[in-house]
């Protein structure tokens, strides 16, 4: 095996690369660069290519320079470095192998390159005959035949050096870790940005949100049929205040309350600090509603921290009492309460709106501006118009309360009522109350009597029993009834009030102008109770008329299976029969409509905030009886009116034939019957072309319809007629025959 070279190659040879020859010393030596020996004394602190080709240039130079020299000789294992005049050691010379002649010759395939100088590049190679070496070769002669030579001895081994890690796999195992992190981050940022962003940004954002603020919806109107106004709302001022900017709670209720009108204790309550229900403390509390704007305007000038107002509405009844049984009220939420604010409540009232904003906190805890704000904008609710008329109703509530002021009544009633359309043109109760201010009057007079009040209709209902009798043939309206002054009916003796001897023939218009009991129970007889009973039903008794007034009564009549034997006498005079006076108002419309029942409605039509109106369901109707039946008994009530002593002399009016019936009954309440009598009288007008039905029920210590109802049924059919100008009848009421 070639000797390895003990000295690393740093002489100062001048020999080119590849040259095959060399002269002088370094004939023997090897040249070129890059040799094996050059190669193993390089280290990244050894000599460049270009510094060894500067040496070889300049073999002998004055003196190393090389700072890293002696380091170089430890590295070559610790031979001593050469002398400053840069020869070297003989004794390294010596130790030098010898170089291969000059003359050998180039290896093949690389031109211009000798055998030395591949050599000196190239490693140089093992062969299997100097690989070992051998006994001859050590001396011991010939090796065994078949026997192989021994090993040499092995030296120590040299440590390899550790192996470095390759730097390409740590660059992409650290590009696939910083892509995976870079991609974990980015999916992150995309589902917060995207995913939850509104959770997240919600819940940050419930906490700066200021509690909704109510944007009242205004109230619709209620107008009468020629949309005068009978209710509506108006703009004003609601007083709140925020407890916690209120500096000095004391000062400023003591300036509130005079203002206000409430006490200045109720006052403080509100203006302290305090926690809402839901633990967080209250920013708005509702000092007052419907504050009129004069009166908002003196509270701003206080400039007191912590008060505002806002805009709100208050609802107002112009007439004060004018139909207000009838219309109702609302509370201070403008919420309907009674009458028919509180039975369209839903239509008139509308959808309140509502204001969020974004606040600030502490001493800025107001609204913050171009932060967020949501406001939903309220819906104005729809306005009834009523089929009232705003003059006749005045006047019928004046004439109603006059009247039964003089006769100190308790309760009365009037419906002025169009028979054709079933419109109703006025309904007015007493006593009746201030819709302004109604918290100041008795709840009994706050009701409407019209269709809330039920009562024993008495001989009004007799009517009914004439036209009946007439539609079934049992009667014709020239026949006549032989009466005496009482007839019993079980354990009852039932006796007309219009003294007849026994076996007086009377004829009908008779028995109605006096309003004889005997002689409507006879004829109620031919009816029998089966009969009785349906055709009250069909005149509308005994169920609720669907007028559109909230807590309408329905009354009650009775069955046929339950009557008694005094109810033989009793029903067909009216008693034992539980009605409203509407419910009679309308079984009278249907004798003046030709016999058709319509039913009575206080609704002409719904109009929205936009200005389109809508129609009510078209009113029921039915045939109770005849038109020849309905004229014969319009015909047979005139007497009521006309007959010398008849009941109803009182309700006549100059000019017009008026057909009526008047009536003593009682009021019956929560079952029982009241000690006071009820007066009535139902009429219409012309009796030959009706064209208005006026009922009037009064509840008073005494007095029959006649004393009592008539009149007043008088000046409200007289100003009626005038007030739509019905001219006064063509013809005269007939000369009626009263015995036989």
């Amino acid at each position: 095996m070639t000797p390895r070279s003990t000295e690393p190659r740093r002489d100062g040879s001048t020999s080119r690369r590849g040259s095959s020859r060399a002269t002088g010393e370094d004939a023997g030596r090897s040249t070129g660069l890059g040799g094996i020996a050059d190669a193993r004394a390089y280290t990244p602190r050894g000599r460049t290519v270009r510094e060894a080709a500067e040496l070889r240039r300049n073999p002998r130079p004055a003196r190393d320079t090389d700072p890293f020299r002696p380091a170089l000789h430890v590295l070559d294992g610790g031979e001593p470095a050469p002398s400053r005049s840069g020869r070297r050691d003989p004794r390294q010379r010596a130790a030098q192998p010898a170089r291969p002649p000059a003359d050998e010759p180039r290896v093949s395939g690389r031109p211009g390159r000798s055998r030395d100088n591949a050599a000196s590049v190239l490693p140089p190679r093992r062969r299997p005959d100097d690989a070992r070496p051998t006994a001859a070769s050590r001396g011991r002669g010939p090796a065994p035949a078949g026997r192989k030579p021994p090993r040499p001895p092995r030296g120590p081994r040299t440590p390899r050096p550790p192996r470095l890690a390759d730097p390409r796999r740590r660059l992409r195992l650290a590009t696939l870790l910083t892509l995976a992190l870079f991609a974990v981050i980015g999916i992150r940022l995309i589902a917060l940005q995207l995913v939850t962003t509104p959770a997240y940004a919600d819940g940050g954002l419930q906490d700066r949100l200021s509690p909704p603020v109510v944007l009242p919806a205004a109230r619709g109107s209620i107008y009468d049929r020629n949309e005068a106004v009978l209710a509506h709302s108006v703009e004003a001022r609601y007083v709140y205040a925020d407890p916690e900017s209120v500096k000095d709670p004391g000062r400023a209720a003591t300036l509130l309350s005079p203002l206000l009108g409430i006490p200045r204790s109720d006052l403080i309550k509100r203006l302290v600090k305090q926690k809402r229900p839901d633990g967080r403390w209250s920013q708005f509390e509702f000092l007052a509603r419907g504050v009129d704007i004069d009166v908002a305007h003196k509270i701003l000038e206080l400039e007191l921290p912590g008060i505002g107002i806002d805009r709100d509405e208050r609802r107002e009844a112009p007439g004060h009492d004018l139909a207000a049984n009838l219309i109702g009220f609302v509370g201070q939420d403008m919420n309907g309460l009674e009458g028919l604010e509180a039975r369209y409540d839903d239509v008139l009232r509308g959808i309140n709106g509502e204001k969020v904003f974004e606040i600030g906190q502490g001493d800025l805890a107001t609204e913050i501006p171009g932060g967020y704000s949501r406001v939903t904008e309220p819906k104005p609710g729809s306005s009834l118009v009523l089929t009232i008329d705003r003059d006749l109703q005045y006047e019928v509530q004046r004439i109603l309360s006059q009247a039964m002021k003089q006769r100190k009544a308790k309760t009365a009633a009037a419906i002025v009522l169009d028979p054709r359309s079933g419109e109703v043109l006025a309904q007015a109760s007493y006593p009746t109350y201030d819709a302004a201010d109604p918290l100041k009057f008795d709840p009994v007079d706050r009701e409407d009597a019209a269709t809330s009040y039920v009562v024993d209709p008495g001989s009004v209902h007799k009517a009914l029993i004439f036209a009946a009798a007439l539609e079934e043939g049992l009667i014709k309206p020239d026949s006549t009834v032989t009466i005496g002054p009482a007839i019993r009916k079980g354990d009852t003796v039932f006796a007309d009030t219009h003294h007849v001897d026994p076996g007086t023939r009377m004829t009908l218009p008779g028995l109605m102008a006096y309003s004889s009991n005997v002689g409507t129970i006879k004829i109620g007889a031919l009816l029998g109770p089966q009969r009785i009973y349906d055709y009250q039903r069909r005149f509308g008794l005994g169920e609720r008329t669907g007028v559109g007034v909230l807590g309408e009564a329905s009354g009650r009549l009775l069955p046929p299976k339950e009557w008694s034997g005094s109810a033989y006498g009793s029903v067909p005079i009216g008693h034992s029969v539980d009605v409203t006076p509407l419910q009679m108002a309308a079984a009278f419309g249907a004798i003046a409509n030709d016999g058709v029942w319509v039913q009575p409605h206080l609704i002409k039509e719904i109009v929205d905030h936009n200005g389109r109106s809508s129609s009510t369901p078209a009113p029921k109707t039915r045939q109770v009886i005849s038109a020849s039946s309905a004229a014969a008994t319009r015909t047979i009530m005139e007497a009521v009116t006309t007959v010398p002593n008849a009941t109803g002399l009182s309700a006549a009016i100059e000019g017009y034939r008026i057909a009526g019936k008047t009536g003593t009954g009682k009021r019956i309440v929560n079952g029982r019957y009241t000690s006071e009598e009820v007066a009535s009288f139902i009429g219409m007008a012309p009796a030959d072309n009706p064209r208005y039905v006026i009922a009037v029920f009064a509840h008073t210590p005494n007095g029959t319809g006649g004393a009592v109802a008539a009149p007043a049924f008088r000046e409200m059919m007289a100003y009626t007629l005038r007030h739509y100008r019905v001219p006064p009848s063509g013809s005269k009421a007939p000369a009626f025959v009263v015995h036989r």
